[in-house]
């Protein structure tokens, strides 16, 4: 299933390229490009993340362990009479325990996103990159466009309209 590719050297250009294509109708499937192009997420239109649930359930995993675990050592095992600090509620003690609290949620919430990222992007140490073209990460901008999810246009369409917008090279791949 080959996939053809715009690639740009400007990212004004591809911005305005991909929102004349989008408006003729055209599929964009994806943007590669060396740094953020703010706002080429609504000309193609990308779905809004759900990361953000993610973030807050390792947060909760995160609060929740911190918790259990401070009540389990300080509370629990083995209760220490620290600074004149009652040892026999975790209630009474937990404005004591707020920094140890907080700074667990957020290594939580860290590390589970880190490791979320990895996989969801399969970017993880040792996977295949999925790049179409490395001059990519370094000055150039790539288009990637579907045949097969753009049933009104054939190739020869497809790469007029990337030629029209300013495409400096089009390849399939």
């Amino acid at each position: 299933m080959s996939k053809i590719y715009g690639l740009y050297t400007d990212d004004d250009i591809l911005k305005h390229g991909a929102k004349y294509m989008v408006d003729q109708g055209l599929h964009i499937s994806d943007v590669y490009s060396p740094f953020p192009i703010h706002g080429i997420e609504k000309v193609i239109g990308m779905k809004w993340t759900r990361l953000a649930i993610c973030a807050f359930i390792y947060g909760c995993i995160g609060l929740s362990l911190a918790l259990l675990g401070i009540w389990y050592f300080m509370i629990s095992d083995w209760p220490m009479n620290i600074g004149g600090k009652p040892s026999f509620s975790l209630l009474e003690n937990l404005p004591s325990f707020i920094p140890v609290t907080f700074e667990f949620t957020v290594f939580c919430t860290a590390h589970g996103m880190a490791i979320t990222y990895l996989i969801r992007n399969w970017t993880f140490p040792g996977a295949i990159a999925r790049n179409p073209d490395p001059r990519t990460t370094d000055d150039h901008f790539a288009v990637e466009i579907d045949p097969h999810m753009n049933h009104n246009f054939d190739k020869d369409q497809i790469s007029k309209y990337l030629k029209d917008t300013g495409a400096v090279e089009i390849f399939e791949k």
